[in-house]
């Protein structure tokens, strides 16, 4: 019995051993080594469109939308696709000087038939360039200009820093979710970035070639059609690009539940990419001995921190069990060895890009905010979220 449990505790600690180095390979590059100057990327600026969908984003979409129209040219689109909207929306996006477009389908619900509806809309006069920005989001100025004229050079998609900000007197809980946002979506990628390595696609603050997204499968409800719609764009040969130089911030909904379901859809989204897909992406970029496509595969294989943080802490507890009334050491110096990979990571992460966001004393709760989260992860186990839901709003 003892050998069974020493097999199953030193094979998940191995396991786990793939997306803590991963992770801390990310981190550590994107802390310790500066990230080179970039100057504007010198490609042309070509004719784009901005296309940006929109459920029932009456409350915001104004907002996002004078942040795009300074930085448009005269042979710029601005098209929002109203999806399945009951407010003033539309009327709202037309009043900003967009071009609207209403679409109406009750049965095909989620963001990715609403950008394939806008797609298949400008075939009628194609742009060369598509900038995918969401109806919550602020684009900050200069922003689509870096974007267009990256993926002119590149031919690849370009993406965006994407922040999310917890907003002023935010709570503790809050405020962890806005750095586990940016190790995420800035240090992470950043350190890629230093090898020259591709990005997950995040959703908003997305430039595509034409080529591309015109062929890319875009209807469908999946709850991250961001991290499908980049690993169909790895496969394919055309990795994104990060562009840290172009940024996208948006705000965390203030209300529990909007936070709630907005975390649940990410989450579980996620986690169900990393089952289906990770292996499938490894395995093909070595057979293939595609470099980014394995860069992106173990990217990957990378959970949600505060899963990744119960998982090390949960099974280096019970490799102490083991050491102490087995005399088993081996998992208790793996795990131990993960433990450290994690916490480095963490502590490396905020003193470089965190200390703005949340102090080192409120960054000690994390470990209760991760164990906050485990009904959220239970409940992939036993009712999985499969089908897409707008997050509630202030106001909604």
């Amino acid at each position: 019995m003892v050998n069974l449990f020493e097999f199953l505790f030193g094979g998940a600690a191995l396991l786990l051993l793939l997306p803590v180095t991963v992770l801390f390979a990310e981190v550590f590059l994107g802390v310790v080594f500066r990230a080179t100057k970039s100057v504007l990327p010198v490609g042309e600026r070509l004719p784009l469109a901005v296309v940006m969908p929109a459920h029932n984003e009456a409350l915001v979409i104004a907002k996002a939308l004078r942040m795009i129209v300074p930085q448009l040219v005269n042979s710029d689109r601005l098209l929002v696709v109203a999806d399945n909207c009951s407010d003033d929306t539309a009327a709202i996006a037309a009043a900003e000087g967009a071009e609207v477009i209403e679409r109406r389908d009750q049965a095909l619900r989620g963001k990715g038939y609403a950008l394939d509806f806008g797609v298949r809309h400008l075939e009628r006069e194609p742009p060369q360039i598509v900038v995918i920005v969401d109806a919550d989001c602020q684009v900050a100025a200069g922003s689509i200009d870096r974007l267009s004229r990256l993926c002119s050079r590149s031919q690849r998609p370009v993406q965006a820093l994407y922040l999310m900000h917890a907003g002023k007197g935010a709570s503790i809980k809050m405020q962890i979710a806005e750095f586990a946002w940016a190790v995420k979506n800035q240090v992470r990628p950043l350190g890629l970035r230093q090898l020259g390595l591709p990005c997950q696609l995040m959703g908003t603050g997305m430039a595509f070639p034409w080529s591309r997204i015109a062929a890319a499968k875009l209807a469908t409800g999946h709850l991250v059609e961001d991290l499908s719609l980049g690993i169909e764009m790895a496969r394919a040969g055309s990795v994104p690009l990060f562009c840290p130089e172009a940024l996208v911030t948006s705000q965390f909904p203030a209300s529990v539940s909007g936070a709630q379901g907005q975390r649940t859809r990410w989450e579980h989204g996620h986690l169900g990419v990393i089952l289906s897909d990770a292996p499938n992406v490894l395995l093909e970029a070595l057979k293939s001995r595609n470099l980014n496509l394995l860069a992106l595969g173990l990217d990957l294989c990378v959970p949600p921190l505060a899963l990744l943080t119960l998982l090390v802490a949960a099974i280096w507890l019970a490799s102490i069990g083991f050491l102490v009334f087995a005399k088993l050491s081996l998992p208790f110096a793996v795990m131990t060895i993960e433990v450290m990979l994690v916490g480095l990571s963490v502590l490396m992460s905020w003193v470089r890009y965190g200390r703005r966001i949340i102090s080192f004393g409120s960054l000690a709760f994390a470990a209760v905010y991760a164990l906050s989260k485990l009904p959220l992860y239970a409940k992939f186990l036993v009712a999985r979220q499969m089908d897409w839901v707008k997050s509630k709003r202030d106001g909604d």
